[in-house]
């Protein structure tokens, strides 16, 4: 059920250290090559490597940004779908027994499945038993409508349908829309390239040990994985508070 993402095989606390070795090593070799090169121009190749710098922080702020936008959007379908639920657990009142019953009892476990689709390695399995009450809370609306059409019925209808519509808005914006895989290739490609320009200028002008190359370096590697985090729902330090939906359930029970 869930879409894998192109980092998905590493653990996310492993991701820093491995761009830190990709660009430690990148810039090494950068370094070697500039052994070999007793012509190059030093200006011109710092002119370069400034474009490249220049370009990697571009896409950086732009993967960022697409991240950040996904993570936002992760907290307000789960704000929207806390207040579908308790409006349609407001409207259920309104029906005729044992209707009311039912499909508060429905209610509340749906709440705590979408609490418990949170949780590691419980996705697929809080998705099933979802759609599941969701077909149950259907057939309690159709049965209700059948026997006692009103405008109340048709309100609670609306409100159910709105909770439903919104478990397939939160299912693609938690778990399925993810950073593309080629724009993590491009992203490490530019920092290779990046870092090799670098290495390559720093041994043209004899500064290959300069403390600022490990702060650069540090820096990149350090948005990358808070890029990695943002990507990942559920994990990480950076994950969508669940505090909504849990006074929702407390309210309701």
């Amino acid at each position: 059920m869930e879409l894998a993402g192109l980092l998905d095989p590493f653990s996310l606390w492993t991701i820093f250290p491995i761009t830190v070795a990709i660009a430690l090593i990148s810039f090494e070799v950068g370094c070697r090559l500039a052994r070999r090169s007793n012509e190059e121009k030093e200006a011109p190749v710092g002119a370069m490597t400034g474009a490249t710098l220049g370009l990697l922080a571009f896409m950086l702020a732009f993967t960022f940004g697409m991240a950040a936008s996904r993570f936002e959007a992760r907290r307000q379908v789960l704000l929207s779908e806390a207040n579908a639920i308790g409006t349609t657990y407001l409207r259920s009142k309104l029906l005729a027994e044992p209707r009311r019953t039912e499909a508060q009892h429905l209610l509340r476990e749906y709440v705590d499945v979408r609490l418990e689709a949170v949780q590691p390695g419980k996705l697929k399995q809080a998705i099933v038993k979802s759609e599941d009450l969701q077909n149950r809370l259907w057939s309690v609306a159709v049965a209700e409508a059948e026997q006692k059409p009103s405008v109340i019925t048709s309100l609670f209808i609306q409100s159910l349908n709105e909770v439903i519509d919104l478990h397939a808005a939160r299912v693609m914006a938690s778990w399925r829309s993810r950073v593309p895989g080629i724009i993590w290739i491009v992203l490490y490609s530019l920092a290779v390239i990046a870092m090799m320009m670098m290495g390559y200028h720093a041994g043209l002008a004899n500064s290959r040990r300069s403390i600022a190359t490990i702060a650069l370096v540090i820096a990149f590697s350090l948005v990358l994985y808070l890029i990695a985090d943002l990507d990942r729902p559920g994990q990480g330090m950076l994950k969508v508070s669940q505090q909504t939906m849990i006074d929702l359930r407390d309210s309701i029970n």
